[in-house]
């Protein structure tokens, strides 16, 4: 089966001739900018290759979350969580939001302690986030016969559908004037003294002030075709579906075999909750020295594997003129094929501790491609020594629930307002000012 069935959205049939900001990419970090934008007064254009969320943005498990976060990264989700619930007014459809809870299992007296040193990020916001075991557990994940002590449940957390989030978005900065342009494909960017001050697309040219990269997996080639480098590389997370099920927990549930979320069609997204899949690759082996840290922290968790995407990527342009065709032209999607050995464990550990899952029928699996950075926290801004060239890219697999507010923030650095949380973490100049660069897990 292709990808996820993502809600259709028709791209604009005229290009516009001139506009104020350009957002490259139609995931939700893209589609959040432009609305944002274009809620201040700005005119848009938001330039996809393909089709409006069909990449990582409708393929990844739907959470909203700010339990286990990056501690970089708690400020900005905290004003991701008082966004989402607004976002169906806001947009005027459906985007299946729902505030349900998290639970991250914890097996052992030592995992008990470690998620509790980890609550401790939580205390300034005043979030429930809280330790709990016993009957509370229980009510909260009902059916459960895991072997655990307790776990980490944050009642604040929820799920959203990736399917709907991204094209409702959309629709909603169309409403308020941004054009919305389908297979158009951003070769490249003009500049006139030094700065930005134009797009060349596939369909033609687009003036304006400043451009925000949201490539998703692709911003690396597209920056590197413009000189600068972005380290930046993909795993692949395979995802299944089942079709309706009654009796599962509403809240979502997190271990490290496998981890699940109730779906608004009242079947469950599941997933493993740490296996990932490698595909070595050209860029490997060029920013390997960079992902040493990161390897090291999470090396148990990835399969690695050489196969065709190396020679894929191999044959990727990595220069190309503004008068040519862009790789972007020859993959508008992509789709990589779901790993069989990992769909059929996951599920089977999920049946294991919850038995309501041996009634699941799989009505679809599916695979993405996260695209990750080597301390896994994004960049939200603009690129030194490139005026009017922002980037809003390397959301390490934490991009869906974020995505409202990292287009907020984005969209003040465009702006010039007062950011609504300090971005100083991610600032693009941190791959070459000598921070270290490595994840935190806040244990």
């Amino acid at each position: 089966m292709p990808g996820p069935r993502v809600t259709p959205v028709h791209g604009d049939e005229t290009l516009p001739d001139k506009v104020d900001v350009v957002v490259i990419g139609g995931g939700i970090i893209g589609t959040s900018t432009a609305l944002e934008l274009s809620e201040k007064g700005l005119r848009v254009a938001l330039c996809e290759k393909g089709g409006i969320g069909q990449e990582q943005s409708s393929r990844n498990w739907g959470w909203v979350r700010i339990s286990r976060r990056d501690p970089r990264e708690i400020p900005l989700m905290a004003e991701a969580l008082r966004i989402w619930p607004g976002m169906n007014d806001r947009t005027g459809r459906e985007l299946g939001y729902k505030r349900t809870g998290i639970m991250f299992s914890c097996r052992t007296d030592e995992d008990m302690a470690r998620y509790e040193r980890w609550s401790e990020h939580l205390k300034p916001y005043q979030l429930d986030s809280r330790m709990v075991s016993g009957a509370e557990f229980a009510e909260v994940m009902p059916g459960c016969e895991e072997p655990v002590k307790g776990g980490l449940y944050t009642s604040v957390d929820g799920r959203a559908e990736p399917q709907l989030a991204a094209p409702a978005i959309a629709e909603a900065a169309r409403d308020r004037g941004a054009a919305i342009l389908t297979e158009t494909a951003v070769r490249g960017i003009e500049t006139s003294a030094g700065a930005v001050s134009g797009v060349v697309t596939e369909r033609g040219r687009i003036g304006c002030d400043a451009v925000v990269l949201a490539g998703g997996a692709w911003s690396r080639l597209f920056a590197g075709n413009l000189g600068i480098d972005f380290p930046q590389l993909k795993v692949m997370n395979t995802v299944l579906r089942t079709e309706p099920l009654e009796g599962g927990p509403e809240a979502a549930y997190w271990t490290s075999e496998y981890a699940f979320r109730r779906r608004k069609d009242g079947g469950y997204t599941i997933a493993s909750g740490s296996t990932n899949v490698v595909d070595i690759v050209p860029d490997s082996f060029r920013l390997a020295l960079r992902y040493l840290p990161a390897l090291q922290h999470q090396w148990r968790d990835l399969n690695f594997r050489v196969g065709p995407r190396f020679g894929q990527e191999a044959g990727y342009a990595r220069k190309w003129r503004n008068d040519e065709a862009s790789p972007f032209e020859y993959t508008r999607v992509l789709d990589p094929k779901p790993h069989p050995r990992i769909i059929k464990k996951t599920l089977k550990a999920a049946a294991k501790y919850f038995p309501v899952f041996e009634k699941a029928k799989i009505a679809q699996t599916w695979a993405g491609y996260i695209d990750v950075t080597p301390d896994a926290v994004p960049v939200i801004s603009a690129v030194d020594g490139q005026p009017g060239f922002f980037m809003a890219s390397g959301f390490s697999g934490h991009g869906f629930g974020i995505g409202p507010a990292a287009g907020r923030l984005m969209s003040e650095l465009v702006t010039g307002r007062a950011p609504c949380v300090d971005p100083h973490h991610f600032r693009f100049s941190r791959f070459s000012d000598g921070t270290k660069l490595r994840p935190d897990d806040g244990f």
